[in-house]
Order: structure tokens, then C-alpha cells, then sequence
């Protein structure tokens, strides 16, 4: 039996849609609070970054960076082949290379906090 690498792929684009789910509609209320300054003194800019310096919120945000862009890449490959783009192949290593290199420039982003 060949082996597969789609159980890879499918394990991040699972845990991506599953991050995007319950933490999405969180950021988005967060920022929006944040826009109209009805947020606590707990979320100032210096407290953002002093968690974005630490190894935790390191982590914590490559996570949902990279598990975004994953879940991001694979939506995108299944929808252009739904819209009738079947060079699959080259479809996948476009969306999966993009992920690969957005995850890649996250973690050397996050590195210069």
C-alpha cells in the first residue's frame, strides 16, 4: 500500500479550523472593543508586548498563526478545484509553499520580539 501524506495536511487544516473557531470570533470582538476603547487597562500596548516577548506567548501566537495559515491553505486548494482548477498538484504545492513560508517568516518574526 502507498503511503500518504494527506493524514499531515488534514491534521493541521482540523486544528486550524477547530483555533479559528473558537478563537476567532474572540479576537474579533477584542479588537473591535479595542476600537471603540471600551477595553480594560489590562490590554495597553506594553502589556501586548510584554506578552508577545515571552516564550509562552511565543507559542501562543505561532500557533495561531501558522494552524491559521494551514487551515487557510487547504480551504483555498479545495475551493479552486471546486471552482474547476484541477491541476491539483500545482494548486497544492502554491497554497502549501505560501503556509510553509508565511509559518517560516512568523517564527523569525517572532524570534526579533
Amino acid at each position: 500500500m502507498a503511503k500518504s501524506n494527506k493524514p499531515i495536511f488534514w491534521s493541521l487544516f482540523a486544528a486550524g479550523g477547530t483555533l479559528a473557531a473558537f478563537l476567532a470570533p474572540v479576537l474579533v470582538l477584542l479588537y473591535l472593543l479595542v476600537s471603540l476603547g471600551h477595553t480594560p487597562d489590562l490590554f495597553t500596548y506594553a502589556n501586548f508586548h510584554a506578552f508577545a516577548a515571552g516564550w509562552f506567548g511565543k507559542l501562543f501566537l505561532l500557533a495561531v498563526i501558522a494552524l491559521f495559515l494551514w487551515h487557510a491553505a487547504h480551504r483555498l486548494r479545495v475551493t479552486l478545484y471546486d471552482f474547476g482548477l484541477r491541476q491539483d498538484s500545482v494548486v497544492a504545492v502554491v497554497v502549501y509553499a505560501t503556509a510553509a513560508l508565511g509559518t517560516v517568516l512568523s517564527v523569525l518574526y517572532l524570534l526579533r520580539i
